[in-house]
């Protein structure tokens, strides 16, 4: 699978631009604020159905316009799919597939797979648990649809517990019934998830210290660990053990919404507290590398690869290691950002590989010469 072809109209800084990629690596270079990861966000949009920006649709539209609209042509199986996603203001999103509109967006999730690295991802590391939950549901939502699902049903049930023990806390009761049903179907919903994530991480670890030891040439020893307290007991047990504790807190204080990933380095040590700003991304891409082997096994074709201001807070010798990997016959289509064409080319010139570049000023493209 490859994005051939990528239109954008009336879209953040783009009146209207068209670019035609080349199947293996494509760059977009200028100065910051030049509309380079507008397009990667537009790429994003045909494949998940959202931007990886701002989760506000209407904000993409170009000021003074009241719609916007991307489109892709998608090369599947020596197929044509053609995916275009518009929005008019203060109306609802439109998501076609070869014309076709979708009644439920989440259908479209996984059929064109796409890893992200930017520097939002830095949130990985430095917010909370909340953030490394949507990390991994992320991954599993395109290659699990009935994951999703689940994790809907679960979440509003959850909100519906918490309502309950608040309402139980104004009113100096508790309806024991209402909370024992609410209780098991968080449990029914929540062991399948919990097992998912399990069974997911054990895939998924092994791929990231392989991606993570070829990037830093194993020069730092570091671990990821998946953490619930599902791992501690069974769920119902857990619910009923705590109910105390979650009626004086007023909230479900167990369970998968609790969920957390451990990164460490030199042992036991915090990443986030303890590893350098280097050895944060060198960790951050290692999971992303990882989230693109997993999906590329459970999909049977490779994703697209979107890489953001890779270039920053990597040394040359990581920044060689990395494009080197990428551009082997594991990865398939790359789009990146940089700020120097000079940097780009020269790069991919002494591993031996072309690149497509494209100038970016300003909303405007202009192809330059292949390197």
């Amino acid at each position: 699978m490859w994005l051939k072809q990528l239109s954008v109209f009336s879209f953040k800084n783009y009146a209207e631009a068209t670019l035609y990629f080349a199947p293996e690596v494509n760059a977009f270079t200028g100065t910051n604020g030049a509309g380079k990861t507008n397009l990667l966000d537009a790429i994003h949009y045909i494949s998940l159905c959202k931007s990886f920006l701002n989760p506000v649709d209407s904000q993409h539209i170009r000021q003074g316009e009241d719609w916007f609209m991307v489109q892709g042509d998608f090369d599947k199986d020596g197929q044509s799919e053609i995916v275009a996603c518009s929005l008019k203001r203060n109306q609802k999103k439109q998501f076609k597939r070869n014309k076709k509109a979708y009644t439920r967006l989440a259908d479209h999730i996984g059929l064109f797979p796409l890893v992200m690295v930017s520097p939002n991802d830095s949130a990985i590391v430095a917010d909370g648990s909340e953030e490394r939950r949507r990390f991994i549901d992320n991954v599993i939502s395109q290659t699990d649809l009935g994951y999703l699902d689940g994790l809907i049903a679960y979440n509003h049930c959850l909100t519906q517990r918490n309502s309950l023990l608040k309402q139980a806390a104004k009113n100096g009761s508790l309806d024991k019934g209402l909370l024992d049903v609410l209780s098991m179907q968080l449990v029914e919903l929540g062991v399948p998830i919990f097992e998912k994530r399990q069974a997911f991480m054990a895939e998924f670890i092994p791929e990231f210290n392989k991606h993570y030891q070829f990037l830093t040439e194993t020069a730092e020893r570091v671990s990821l660990v998946y953490e619930s307290q599902l791992l501690g007991g069974l769920f119902a047990d857990l619910l009923k053990q705590q109910l105390e504790r979650d009626r004086l807190l007023e909230r479900t204080t167990v369970g998968i919404h609790k969920d957390d990933l451990l990164f460490s380095i030199h042992g036991d040590m915090s990443l986030k507290k303890f590893g350098s700003q280097g050895q944060q991304k060198s960790f951050l891409i290692a999971l992303k590398l990882a989230q693109y082997s997993f999906l590329h096994r459970q999909k049977g074709f490779k994703p697209l690869l979107l890489l953001d201001d890779i270039f920053d807070k990597l040394d040359d010798k990581r920044t060689h290691k990395l494009m080197q990997m990428v551009s082997a016959d594991d990865f398939g289509q790359i789009f990146l950002t940089d700020t120097d064409s000079g940097r780009i080319n020269r790069i991919f010139e002494e591993i031996g590989q072309k690149v497509r570049v494209f100038e970016i000023n300003d909303g405007t493209v202009q192809q330059l010469e292949t390197a």
